[in-house]
């Protein structure tokens, strides 16, 4: 499984070179990697295979797989009816198709994610998969971006599934941390199913996200709207894949749950809703894909009342009846494209006379659409007389819910049959006064048909002619699916056959193809007579989404009315108010302080208040900067002061390049605030701030004396050595205890760093800095202490600032590099390392201007800190390949001749990782506040300058 899994990975990442060298005829070696995947499954089938990775114990995140009977049918749907929809997929697109080789990519990466959704033991891991394929099929869906209507259904569809799968992660979580295990086959093991208040809360939430991902009424509107998305992937993801999601889960949960309270009024009332209203809704539409779509609900919501019964014979019934949709629906889905490839059109108004012409096709269509309408000898004939004998035997049910479900799943089967006969009318039909080349209605020029090749009509005939074998082979069909089926609670009492004798379910199904077609027959009065009793579920979503707009604006014009200090005022009040009642209302205990060790604490933190008192009344902007920084240097010798060496070096090297980036910009701005823009002293502005500081201190009290444990800290350094190889407690818990929390607050780093980058280049972010040779005013003959320093403007040099500079940068870096080694087990590491290494590139820009960064470090900014991110990343991914938790550190000890001996730890690669992101941010800074922001200084002095020459 795993083999299979990496296999599709591969295959999805190498897609677009396969794409770009092969063309269209790519698909076809890819359509070998499901193959290949379908043969193991065959192999294996009727065995149980598992796989286990230990991950991220801890939070019950490891990788189980699981193969058995329910996992084989699904897998092997995915996989092979995948390789069918690759090979058709060669046949559809044209070799200048745009995005083709991000297309294929993200048709194999779906195949991954759904075999991995199947095979998946814990639930956690099942969710990862499913909210894979959400993301998949936006993009999928989306393929034809430039067209709104794409953009419009992928959204949709995201929007709905998504949000269905949040509210399945809820339910996940719930039965989870109920049941006490997160693995399916643990829960399905128990003799005793879970019961309680908050499991029937969880099954109900996650049969929320089943429903959705399955288009189950009222969540039903977002698949005909993903009829926007190329054809392979409406055959693919919504006949054989995704929708299959949804009636997965809830087979998978039913030989538990099927019992729960809140599972039949959910799985039988929205299942049986969804057969009959988009039944209807099918008999209705013009657009073939569309009548396939709503086809698709109906059938949806007709599998989720089978595998929801909860019953054997309810449940073979269902696996076998998903079986045949898949086979059939998906071999539709291809005709359609076929058509629509070869006549430019869908409207089955506007086709005729494609059977006489196209018989092959005729004949393909005409296989799968019996069988969608039941009609023997096909699967779905097997299928559906399976289904009504269940209902009608599902003695789980009281006798009025039973005879509602089995007129419903009746009239539902007629509607089906109905639909299915005015689809191959519709399009392969003579109709007077038409003919299949009419398309003007669409706006495109009139096109003459053109037959499809082998190829291109193998992948539906395949499938077709697979549903017609399938019907009399259906006793060895029934050894293959009965397994899951014997899973339920109970006794499996009937088995697949294409022929039962006389019985009740026989004379049910005449009475459906009685029924179906009259309303086949009436097809026109249908469509006149009810076109908009129904409503439009689309109409709904649109509606809501105005609402959540409006209600979100006005939201928004009442709190955020564009007034900065409002904002503070707001933020700062809602810190006071909140924290206070909790604490007055339910804290009891009692606060223990100490207020100095030494009167230098005193000393110091007299003076920070007083520099903090002078930032608000000085008018100086340079001058307000400074005072504040001796704030943060003060916190810094408090740290120092404690025993926190690395804190103080982190916060002094912090707070210096804070205060240098606050000058670059101040650079921009009026030295000193205008007198029309200073404030007076405002009484509420100075109470809400000395509240702010009070409610902080009382808090940081009460969290300091609610320990009612011996604290973590006293078992931190021990750790750090043992677990971390290091002994700086400090450092090893930024690169190794804590690593995940670094590596999320590093990637919001670099977003940061892009961020400012984009607001200050606005067209496009520049590569390496430049360098003094790309500037017009270079000389090579002019000698100066810095590379780049000749080309400043004489009143702006400083010969000690550069002197200085020229002796003092290789100290400052190889200090960095010292920190950075050190740093495992001494103050330093790769966040001080590269925050000494920024300061140096600072000092080298301040001493010779804009030029110099590209002297000292001539690499882009974008590239080192994508070198960081990725170094930091593979640190966890290595450990993963190599059978480790995620950023785990290994100890390597080796004694070097001369040097002696040598501890190395691999969370020196994470921590490098770190060293880089920090440079390249510093980088970043300087040449966007700093670089960049010269350059237009000097482009307006040049512009001034020259207009005051032309005055004179």
């Amino acid at each position: 499984m795993l083999a299979i899994l990496l296999a599709h990975a591969f295959a999805a990442i190498t897609a677009p070179l396969c794409v770009r060298a092969l063309g269209r005829n790519a698909f076809y070696p890819l359509a070998l990697v499901p193959l290949g995947g379908l043969c193991w499954v065959i192999a294996n089938w009727g065995s149980t295979q598992q796989v286990r990775i230990t991950w991220a114990p801890a939070i019950e995140m490891n990788i189980d797989l699981r193969f058995d009977s329910l996992s084989a049918v699904m897998a092997a749907l995915v996989l092979g009816i995948g390789a069918l929809i690759l090979c058709y997929c060669a046949g559809y697109f044209e070799d200048d198709e745009p995005r083709l080789g991000v297309f294929a990519a993200e048709l194999v990466g779906f195949a991954f994610a759904m075999f991995g959704l199947v095979t998946s033991d814990n639930m956690l891991l099942l969710y990862v998969f499913w909210e894979t394929t959400t993301v998949l099929s936006f993009l999928l869906v989306g393929h034809y971006a430039e067209r709104a209507s794409s953009r419009r259904a992928a959204l949709q569809a995201l929007f709905v599934t998504a949000a269905g799968g949040l509210s399945m992660l809820v339910g996940i979580i719930i039965l989870g941390q109920s049941s006490g295990s997160y693995l399916l086959s643990d829960l399905l093991a128990r003799e005793q199913p879970p019961t309680g208040v908050a499991v029937s809360v969880a099954v109900a939430l996650i049969l929320v996200g089943a429903l959705s991902k399955s288009a189950i009424v009222p969540l039903h509107f977002w698949l005909p709207g993903a009829m926007a998305a190329p054809t392979p992937v409406s055959a693919y993801l919504h006949a054989a894949a995704m929708v299959k999601a949804g009636v997965y889960l809830i087979a998978r949960l039913a030989p538990v749950f099927a019992h729960s309270p809140p599972w039949h009024p959910l799985v039988l009332t929205l299942g049986l809703a969804s057969m009959l209203l988009a039944g209807w809704r099918a008999l209705q539409v013009t657009d073939l894909k569309l009548v396939l779509a709503f086809g698709t609900v109906s059938q949806l919501g007709f599998l989720v009342v089978l595998v929801g019964i909860g019953t054997p014979d309810a449940a073979l019934a269902g696996i076998a009846m998903v079986v045949a949709h898949a086979l059939f629906k998906a071999s539709l889905f291809m005709v359609v494209g076929i058509i629509d490839h070869g006549a430019g059109t869908r409207d089955l108004r506007l086709l005729s006379g494609l059977g006489r012409r196209e018989p092959v096709l005729l004949a393909v269509a005409s296989l799968a659409a019996l069988s969608m309408a039941g009609i023997p000898p096909l699967i779905g004939f097997v299928g559906k007389e399976s289904a009504l004998g269940a209902v009608l035997d599902a003695d789980v049910l009281a006798w009025p819910a039973r005879v509602a479900l089995i007129v419903g799943v009746t009239v539902g089967s007629a509607l089906t049959l109905g639909y299915s006969a005015r689809f191959v009318w519709g399009a392969f039909a003579d109709k007077p006064g038409q003919r299949h080349t009419r398309t003007e209605e669409f706006g495109t020029p009139e096109l003459g048909w053109h037959g499809p090749g082998a190829l291109f009509i193998a992948p539906p005939a395949i499938l077709a002619v697979a549903g017609l074998i399938a019907g009399p082979a259906a006793a060895w069909l029934d050894g293959l699916l009965g397994p899951y089926a014997e899973t339920l609670p109970g006794t499996l009492t009937t088995h697949l056959a294409l022929w039962h004798g006389f019985t009740a379910p026989l004379a049910l199904t005449a009475v459906i193809v009685a029924a179906g077609t009259v309303l086949f027959l009436q097809r026109g009065r249908i469509v006149e007579t009810t076109h908009h009793v129904l409503g439009n579920a689309d109409r709904v979503y649109d509606a809501t989404l105005r609402a959540m707009d409006r209600i979100s604006l006005r939201m928004t014009g009442s709190v955020q009315r564009g007034s900065l200090p409002l904002t503070q005022a707001t933020i700062l009040g809602t810190l006071i108010i909140l924290p206070t009642v909790a604490l007055a209302l339910g804290t009891r205990t009692g606060v223990r302080l100490r207020l100095w060790d030494s009167p230098l604490q005193v000393a110091i933190g007299a003076i920070m208040a007083a520099m903090a008192l002078g930032a608000t009344v000085l008018r100086n902007r340079l001058a307000s900067v400074l005072v504040v920084g001796v704030t943060g240097y003060g916190c810094g010798v408090i740290f120092a002061l404690h025993g926190a060496p690395d804190l103080a070096l982190t916060q002094f090297l912090v707070e210096t390049l804070t205060l240098v980036i606050f000058v670059l910009v101040l650079r921009a701005f009026p030295a000193e605030i205008g007198a029309a823009r200073a404030t007076r002293f405002k009484v509420r502005r100075a109470l809400l701030a000395a509240a702010t500081g009070v409610v902080v201190a009382v808090l940081a009290a009460f969290a300091t004396a609610a320990r009612s444990t011996e604290p973590i800290w006293h078992r931190i350094p021990l750790a750090a050595y043992e677990l971390g190889g290091g002994k700086n407690a400090v450092n090893v818990l930024l690169v190794d205890i804590r690593a995940w929390d670094t590596l999320g607050e590093i990637s919001v780093l670099i977003v940061a760093a892009t961020g400012v980058a984009s607001l200050v280049f606005r067209t496009r972010r520049f590569g390496t800095a430049p360098r003094a040779v790309d500037s017009p005013r270079y000389d090579p003959d002019l000698v100066s202490w810095l590379p780049a320093s000749r080309l400043m403007a004489r009143e702006d040099r400083s010969m000690v600032l550069q002197i200085t500079t020229r002796l003092l940068f290789p100290t400052i870096m190889v200090l960095s590099i010292y920190f950075f080694f050190s740093g495992h087990n001494a103050p330093g590491g790769g966040f001080a390392g590269g925050l000494m290494a920024g300061l140096a590139l600072t000092l080298r820009y301040l001493a010779g201007g804009r030029y110099e960064l590209g002297e000292a470090l001539p690499v882009d900014a974008g590239h080192i800190l994508g070198a960081g991110l990725t170094l930091a990343a593979g640190t966890a991914t290595t450990s993963l390949l190599l059978g480790a938790p995620p950023l785990s550190s290994a100890i390597v000890e080796i004694t070097l001749p001369l040097i002696g001996h040598v501890k190395l730890v691999t969370a020196m690669f994470f921590d490098l990782g770190v060293y880089l992101i920090v440079v390249g941010l510093v980088l970043d800074v300087l040449r966007s506040l700093g670089a960049r922001l010269d350059s237009e200084l000097g482009e307006t002095t040049e512009t001034a300058s020259r207009r005051g020459g032309s005055r004179s």
